[in-house]
């Protein structure tokens, strides 16, 4: 018998990049693919590709270069390209780098699993790998976007706004949670727009109160929620659902009129703001995540002042920033890219040293008081998880310390993947210290 090549997927980009991978590897496997997680095993890579911004876009071809030498010194036979750079770039990746075996774009993950010599099964749809730790998963409720902003190039790799019927996303969730995920993370291009275009409504509350009758799922978070009409009855399920974490990721970008309106993002500084008060009214205890860009093209000291001023006054629990990335093809691209990079940085810099102090501030009202935590992992000594206000990769992280003589049975309930009752006895900016909620009841062996 003929012996099979071995298969690694590399995966660059966000969490929805990630989805993509997996079912990817759900098609390998059950395909008998030979499949290894460590390029050095590997004979074949796929490297499936980001190209939001311009970092992101060198990354991903830095991971090109390097499967490309390691085929040059005969370590691999093939480099497959796929994604999102794929997808935009499939006629010049070609050109320059004829080396790499086939390029796929975003969309084409049936033409990868034939390349790899598999047979695609349709009925896999839904079916995944995971590469994330197996209590938590990623669950994509939609694919593309149809929101004009001029500074994105998502729509040019990922089409338009494609709802995920919801039958097929219960179908999916009770996948996972027959797998022992306890988490589930939801992600699309707009997660707000959902159901608008194949149900002629958005129906996303109608699917956070369905996923949260899934046995076995005990969070659910929500990501990249869209603030231009904002359907506000989603705040009805967070009253309505305990598994709901009390968590929105809201990406505003940026609060001055004049950037946003150059930017289409389709709402002002003051819907905004009335936007997240009604939110903070609704759901008090929400931790509300945001991303901004500064050095957009118009943005004068005036504009990123009134960003800054507005981060301040807002006080997000968590938030990001990126620096602004003049995009081939988008509508911004023919405003340039005026702002110098050093100028860029510092509005960066000075936005975090800004979200640093509320951060801080935040967690210092956090010592002495007792929350849940789900345990990531293990290190130096530390249980590491995260309470219900922080998404895995991008928030802050618990670490709890593991006494040596604490009462029977702490080191099962804080094992990996467990939820764990801790007690915050310290604090920095982004991170927190606990200790087990009953170390001081504990009984001495």
């Amino acid at each position: 018998m003929e012996k099979k090549d071995k298969i690694t997927v590399v995966t660059m980009g966000c969490s929805k990049n990630l989805v993509d991978s997996e079912a990817l590897l759900g098609q390998l496997k059950r395909g008998s693919a030979s499949l290894v997680s460590d390029i050095d095993l590997a004979d074949v890579a796929v490297i499936n590709t980001c190209g939001f911004i311009e970092s992101s876009k060198q990354e991903s071809l830095d991971a090109i270069f390097e499967a490309l030498e390691r085929k040059k010194r005969g370590e691999l036979k093939k480099v497959i390209v796929m994604g999102c750079l794929a997808e935009r770039y499939r006629r010049e990746l070609a050109a320059e780098i004829p080396e790499v075996d086939a390029i796929f774009g975003s969309n084409q993950l049936q033409d990868v699993v034939t390349e790899l010599g598999v047979d695609y099964k349709q009925e896999l749809l839904g079916e995944r790998v995971l590469t994330t730790p197996s209590h938590f998963a990623y669950l994509k409720i939609s694919e593309g976007c149809d929101h004009p902003c001029s500074f994105c190039a998502i729509p040019l790799m990922r089409g338009k706004h494609r709802t995920k019927p919801i039958e097929a996303i219960l179908e999916e969730a009770n996948h996972l949670a027959s797998r022992g995920v306890k988490e589930l993370i939801l992600i699309g291009q707009d997660t707000t727009y959902y159901g608008l275009d194949l149900y002629g409504g958005r129906q996303l509350k109608r699917l956070l109160l369905e996923l949260s009758e899934v046995s076995g799922i005990e969070w659910i978070r929500l990501m990249y929620a869209y603030p231009a009409k904002f359907p506000l009855e989603i705040l009805e399920a967070f009253q309505q659902s305990p598994k709901l974490c009390r968590y929105l990721d809201m990406p505003v970008q940026h609060a001055s009129d004049e950037v946003l309106k150059s930017m289409r993002r389709g709402i002002t500084n003051r819907a905004t703001r009335d936007l997240i008060h009604r939110i903070k009214d609704a759901v008090p205890d929400i931790a509300l995540r945001t991303t901004l860009i500064v050095g957009y093209p118009n943005e004068t000291d005036r504009e990123f002042q009134e960003l800054h001023d507005f981060v301040g006054e807002m006080e997000f629990h968590r938030l990001g920033v990126f620096t602004y990335s003049q995009e081939d093809d988008t509508i911004a691209f023919p405003l340039a890219d005026p702002v110098p990079a050093e100028i860029k940085e510092q509005r960066r810099d000075a936005i975090m040293a800004l979200q640093k102090e509320v951060s801080a501030q935040r967690n210092n009202a956090l010592v002495g008081s007792t929350v849940r935590v789900l345990i990531d992992r293990h290190e130096d000594g530390f249980a590491v998880g995260r309470t219900e206000w922080d998404a895995p990769e991008i928030d802050q992280e618990v670490y709890v310390k593991e006494g040596e003589r604490f009462a029977a049975g702490f080191t099962a309930e804080c094992a990996d993947g467990n939820f764990c009752q801790v007690k915050i006895v310290d604090a920095v900016e982004y991170d927190l210290y606990a200790i087990p909620h009953d170390q001081e009841n504990a009984i001495n062996v």
